[in-house]
């Protein structure tokens, strides 16, 4: 049986990882299991991860708000503000992040956030890094927290996309176009290469995830270039930098791969507010 031709009955209940399942869903995966499913393949499944609004998640080693939210489908402002974590939005292995909660009010009326959003490169991690990544940076030395809030100040508002300049990370054919059709999803766009080319940032910003925790993603880094808008690199072969290292437009910040793919690509997102966006509404015309 195709899980897809079940995946509406329970795309809104359910994201990438689940660690909490309510009966219902339960017993739908059951059903999908013994009619020869494979859950592997429906919890990769890039249109399987709405928004998460019940449950929780226990965070384990290496991981940070940033790559929680991205896999759980939140703005990590407010998935932060929901769990009463405070900038620099430092989390620990076996915390549990809720997502049965909403923010506070303040939170929803100030529009998602204040004007003074600390630096992504303040956000700390659960200790550890994913194997198969390197810890050598390619173009720019770890920097401070206390640099990084100086020298890294993250603009008040994004609501204009020309606020942020965007490049390409590779000059690579794009092989698979951004999605929302519900049975084709793709997040972002796949961009197309050969093994060990070089993946650059596409903004200013600094590295808030590095590593491989994230399902159907390979080694992925994520970039926080405002209060507004992240971006994420997919199925690289190498991660050439750390989190918490500030990276501008056009480093080397990884290889390519094919790490959590089937051929050697890029997947490239730009999520703005937690939501994935069409990224050649941002990036130039080539």
């Amino acid at each position: 049986m195709e899980f897809k031709t079940v995946r509406k009955a329970v795309r809104n209940q359910a994201g990438t990882g689940i660690r909490t399942i309510r009966k219902p869903l339960l017993a739908v995966l059951v059903l999908l299991l013994v009619g020869g499913c494979n859950s592997t393949d429906l919890l990769l499944d890039s249109d399987y991860n709405p928004r998460v609004n019940w449950g929780h998640h226990r965070v384990s080693k290496g991981e940070t708000l940033y790559s929680i939210a991205m896999r759980y489908g939140w703005d990590y402002r407010r998935l932060a503000a929901a769990n009463d974590i405070e900038p620099p939005y430092e989390i620990h292995p076996g915390q549990v992040i809720q997502f049965d909660v909403e923010a506070p009010d303040d939170f929803r009326r100030s529009g998602g956030g204040s004007a003074s959003s600390p630096s992504s490169g303040t956000a700390s991690s659960s200790t550890g890094r994913a194997s198969g990544s390197s810890a050598q940076p390619a173009d720019q030395t770890r920097a401070s927290p206390q640099a990084s809030r100086s020298n890294n100040a993250l603009p008040a508002s994004d609501e204009a996309s020309s606020e942020i300049d965007w490049a390409w990370p590779h000059s690579g054919p794009i092989i698979a176009k951004y999605s929302s059709d519900g049975s084709d999803v793709n997040k972002g766009v796949d961009i197309g290469g050969d093994a060990g080319d070089p993946v650059r940032a596409a903004a200013d910003g600094s590295v808030v995830y590095a590593g491989n925790g994230l399902l159907g993603y390979g080694n992925l880094i994520i970039v926080n270039h405002s209060e507004t808008f992240l971006s994420a690199y997919a199925h690289n072969r190498t991660i050439l930098v750390e989190e918490g290292q500030n990276v501008g437009q056009g480093d080397t910040i990884a290889e390519m791969g094919d790490s959590g793919a089937d051929r050697i690509m890029l997947h490239f997102e730009i999520r703005r507010r937690g939501d994935p966006v069409n990224p050649m509404q941002y990036l130039p015309r080539r």
